[in-house]
């Protein structure tokens, strides 16, 4: 495995070798043979340990078992701590769905702070065809079919074509040790479920079934890859994007499409509709007719479909206290008193404290919202200027955060500061905010 591990790397993920990264660790088999993997490699790499507080002792011996493998093997490791539970409870997501946005955003984090350029995870080709059954298994679309991806923006998974088989031989042979996860025994859990007794069947039928998986989901990926430039090239020709960022779909040259509902699903479904017959009826039904996913409505108006924010869903708005010096919801945000600035990243800001009334509050958008970006003259209209000058995608415009003192905006998160606070000669107290 280790020589056709090498081949991969080199073939498939070359600039590695001169980039920095972590590798993301559980403490399982998986994580643990991809680090004897890389140990074999002169690259430059640390590693990543989540402790989500889920299973008590048995978390905390994971965590001390990679702390002992790191320090017998000089790496570097940083851990993170969640209060996983608290968090999906507050935000009414499941304990798997919660974690998982936790060890990703922490992963972003990580690298932002420590100029690490990836994170490297232990996902298998196992893992993989679970991912495909159980998105099948709950209806999706070409998208859910293709599996996990090798890349995804600056998260690379080198350990996709092997088997969760061959990871365990390598183990056996190269006496690695790891830690046991009680809760994959339990089928609690779908993806446990999944691994327990449908693959098992799967392999049964035929011995070749994983090899035969990897076929088809290439296949599955070169249909994706024509998918996505069909519905590129029929968007320039059937949308406009307004300033305001309203979408208008030209019902007159959608209707010429052989396939316009395969069209509108690629372009809507990042909205979060999901009443695909009520959309395909709202093409050839009369005017004034809506449909409405959590942010955003879809309207028929004579020959156009128009695509519009939703202003009346519900805003989250949250206040952050002079106090509070950590906050973890929604978002988590750092404050601190520092000496001077530094250069600024995406996530972090400085403003002279004095100019800051606390409470401060973190809230979502709304139209009419104006700021005066950092290092410019004067001040613009967020969503219709700022937003479309900076060719922040409609879809994005739902994400983005605004810290806010006194109904003046301090930060539009992960884009610009507001020039009103920024730290000047005459600064006394340098204030610095991260999330």
């Amino acid at each position: 495995m280790l020589q056709e591990f090498k081949k991969h790397i080199h073939t498939n993920f070359p600039f590695l070798s001169k980039k920095r990264f972590y590798i993301a660790v559980s403490g399982g088999i998986d994580s643990m043979v991809l680090v004897h993997l890389f140990q074999h490699f002169q690259f430059e790499f640390g590693l990543l340990h989540c402790n989500f507080k889920l299973r008590g002792d048995e978390s905390d011996a994971d965590m001390r078992f990679i702390h002992d493998y790191c320090e017998e093997n000089t790496l570097h490791l940083r851990i993170g701590f969640f209060e996983t539970e608290a968090i999906a409870k507050y935000t009414k997501k499941s304990i798997q769905e919660t974690a998982r946005n936790l060890r990703y955003n922490w992963f972003y984090e990580q690298m932002e702070e420590n100029n690490v350029d990836y994170v490297v995870t232990a996902h298998h080709l196992d893992d993989d065809v679970e991912t495909f059954l159980i998105n099948f298994s709950r209806g999706t679309g070409l998208d859910g079919l293709t599996g996990i991806p090798a890349v995804n923006d600056k998260i690379i998974r080198p350990l996709l074509p092997f088997s969760r088989a061959e990871i365990e031989l390598y183990a056996k042979e190269n006496s690695i040790q790891w830690r046991e996860d009680s809760s994959n025994e339990s089928d609690k859990y779908l993806r446990n479920k999944i691994r327990h007794h449908l693959v098992p069947i799967l392999k049964e039928i035929n011995p070749t079934f994983l090899e035969s998986f990897a076929n088809t989901q290439n296949y599955l990926k070169d249909a994706q890859s024509l998918v996505h430039d069909a519905e590129y090239i029929i968007y320039q020709e059937v949308a406009k994007e307004r300033a305001d960022g309203t979408i208008l779909f030209d019902l007159n040259k959608l209707l010429q499409m052989p396939n316009y509902k395969a069209y509108l699903y690629q372009w809507l479904k990042q909205f979060g509709f999901t009443a695909w017959n009520d959309i395909y009826k709202l093409v050839t039904t009369q005017s004034g007719k809506m449909i409405y996913s959590d942010y955003y409505v879809l309207l028929k108006n004579r020959n156009y479909l128009f695509l519009y924010r939703n202003e009346k869903s519900e805003e989250q708005s949250f206040l952050v206290y002079k106090d509070d010096n950590q906050v973890n919801i929604p978002l988590k945000f750092t404050f601190c008193n520092v000496g001077d600035i530094s250069k600024t990243k995406g996530n972090c800001i400085f403003v002279d404290e004095d100019l800051i009334e606390f409470p401060l509050t973190l809230r979502n958008t709304r139209t009419g919202d104006y700021f005066y970006p950092f290092g410019m003259n004067g001040k613009k209209k967020l969503v219709s200027k700022y937003f479309k000058d900076e060719k922040i995608a409609v879809k994005d415009k739902s994400y983005v955060w605004i810290l806010e003192s006194n109904n003046k905006i301090v930060w539009v998160l992960g884009y610009r500061a507001d020039e009103r606070f920024k730290v000047t000669d005459n600064t006394t107290k340098i204030l610095k905010i991260t999330y």
